[in-house]
């Protein structure tokens, strides 16, 4: 009885002082890089431009709206197919939903102009073909290809929290309709639909951040004629050196960020449609009528085409030669190695891989060591719930290039400069990747029975036996997840890179964005492969994490 009230006393405690350590943390990398952001617009220099504060703002929204309601029409009907029909290829389809997501955005937009680039297959083909000498299609730099970008990284979104909710929609409801007389349509469009406002607005409200906070698509693949606020931002501070500028355009996105953050909290805590779990298999069926198999058939067919056609094109670019008489070949891989132009800057992509593992073996460290901190101070002291957990998820709502602004501004000196400290990298990393980390250990946390830990220590267990031994291995598989999430979203990190990445120290990503910028088909094939090289990584990530995930079901 003493050494379960011991236990008792011990986790308040420990909940009482956990709290001090990822405040603290999100204090002096977080909140004083951003208050930083706004000493320097009020002090520092600058020419201000009221032209080159709203045209990126308008551009910014429009597009996101834009962007929104394009991968809502692909989402919404995708989510539907995939949470009511029973099809071959199903679970595949669900996998490759989800790989988009963690891609980084030099990879997408590497993929992207494998496919319809210049130098892209369906040029190529179509040059030799029509025997052109021109390409025929005209996809870089335009409003279409940022478009098209999101729409293929967002869709994961839409089937994810709409399909959520369909599957465990409450069966009857729609039953009591069809029962009364109403068409499937009918029940769709007054029953079903209704219900799932709140789901599609929550869905649409994440889509639109994405897009507003969107740097890596609109740099890589929209040229210098599109600029939203995050490429504004990069402009004005790292081209023009006018940090002033670049702090109000921060501070405007800032605000904006935020309260779309807000609005999407508030309406995901409204969102009441009644849900109930189903049996294995309820609710979904083959498709029947000739509609529903055409619909189902449509839909999986251009699920299929928009998620691969990029990562085919870019796997396939890498690997043609350009030489008929030897068509393929690993020629980009090998000149990956050797430093043609013997230039001083040169980096080897190998050394750029090593910089990004390092870099992502820190973050997980950092991430994971401060979001269990953060866990057990979440769920073992309600007091500072309420605070801290919205402190925690605030790097959700902020961009990543604010983030690398604010750090290139406050740790300017030694010995906390990015030449003197390069792990500043990664602890920007790990800002981005906590909020992932603490939503996957903390429901783990939770859900550990208080009498598992009073009958350990009952028996004598000291408190890190009772960790070690009751609640590790119960977190254990979070854990790994909560590691492979601050693995890929490390490895391809462009935003807060592009600001903290010394010339001689490049990431993979921004060593991928170098070979896109420079003119030439070498330069070209070498980020091509390097790009190759980092998806095979984020889908094997991906694979493990299904794996990992589909495990848990089994076991529950």
């Amino acid at each position: 009885m003493n050494q379960t009230a011991g236990m008792n006393r011990f986790l308040r405690k420990l909940g009482g002082a956990l709290w001090v350590i990822p405040a603290a943390f999100l204090t002096g990398f977080f909140l004083i890089p951003l208050g930083n952001i706004l000493v320097v617009m009020v002090t520092r220099g600058g020419v201000l431009s009221l032209n080159g504060i709203m045209q990126p703002l308008w551009f910014t929204i429009w597009q996101a709206l834009l962007s929104t309601l394009l991968t809502l029409a692909v989402g919404l009907p995708a989510a539907f197919v995939i949470a009511r029909y029973r099809f071959p290829g199903k679970d595949t389809l669900r996998l490759l939903s989800t790989l988009p997501f963690i891609l980084p955005t030099v990879v997408v937009a590497a993929g992207f102009t494998a496919l319809l680039g210049p130098r892209g297959l369906l040029n190529t083909w179509l040059m030799a073909a029509l025997n052109l000498d021109n390409p025929p299609i005209s996809f870089m730099n335009t409003l279409g290809a940022i478009l098209l970008a999101h729409v293929f990284y967002n869709t994961s979104v839409v089937i994810r929290v709409v399909g959520s909710s369909l599957a465990q929609f409450d069966p009857r409801y729609e039953q009591a309709g069809q029962v009364l007389g109403g068409s499937p349509w009918r029940v769709f469009r007054e029953v079903t639909l209704p219900l799932l406002r709140p789901s599609i607005l929550v869905a649409g409200l994440m889509v639109f951040l994405f897009d507003f906070t969107s740097f890596g698509v609109i740099l890589l693949l929209g040229g210098p004629k599109f600029s939203t606020l995050e490429v504004a931002i990069y402009t004005q501070s790292l081209s023009m050196l006018n940090l002033r500028m670049a702090g109000i355009l921060s501070l405007i996105q800032l605000v904006c960020t935020f309260g779309i953050t807000l609005l999407y909290g508030k309406l995901n805590s409204q969102r009441t449609i009644p849900l109930m779990p189903r049996l294995k298999g309820e609710g979904v069926r083959k498709p029947q009528s000739a509609f529903e198999k055409a619909a189902v058939g449509l839909t999986a067919v251009f699920l299929v085409l928009l998620l691969t056609a990029p990562l085919i094109a870019l796997a396939l670019r890498s690997v043609l030669s350009g030489d008929p008489a030897h068509p393929f070949s690993l020629l980009y891989y090998r000149e990956l190695f050797i430093n043609r132009n013997n230039s001083f800057f040169y980096v080897p992509p190998i050394s750029a891989a090593l910089n990004s593992l390092g870099f992502a073996a820190v973050t997980v460290l950092v991430s994971l060591g401060f979001g269990l901190v953060a866990a057990y101070a979440l769920v073992h002291k309600r007091a500072v719930r309420r605070w801290l957990d919205p402190l925690i998820m605030l790097p959700l709502g902020t961009s990543a290039v604010t983030l690398g602004l604010g750090f290139l501004i406050t740790f300017n000196r030694p010995p906390l400069d990015v030449k003197s400290f390069p792990l500043l990298i990664p602890l920007a990393h790990s800002l981005v990747a906590l909020p992932f980390v603490v939503r996957t250990l903390q429901p783990a946390l939770a859900s550990i029975p208080a009498s598992l830990r009073q009958s350990a220590a009952s028996l004598g267990a000291s408190p890190w036996r009772v960790w070690t031994e009751v609640e590790a291995p119960i977190i254990r598989r979070s854990m790994l997840v909560g590691v492979i999430f601050s693995f890929t979203i490390s490895l391809g990190e462009f935003g807060a890179t592009s600001f903290l990445a010394r010339p001689e120290t490049p990431t993979l990503p921004v060593a991928i964005y170098r070979f896109m910028s420079q003119p030439g088909a070498l330069n070209y094939g070498q980020a091509m492969a390097m790009a190759t090289l980092l998806l095979l990584v984020c889908a094997a990530a991906i694979a493990l994490l299904d794996r990992l995930q589909g495990d848990e079901q089994k076991e529950i």
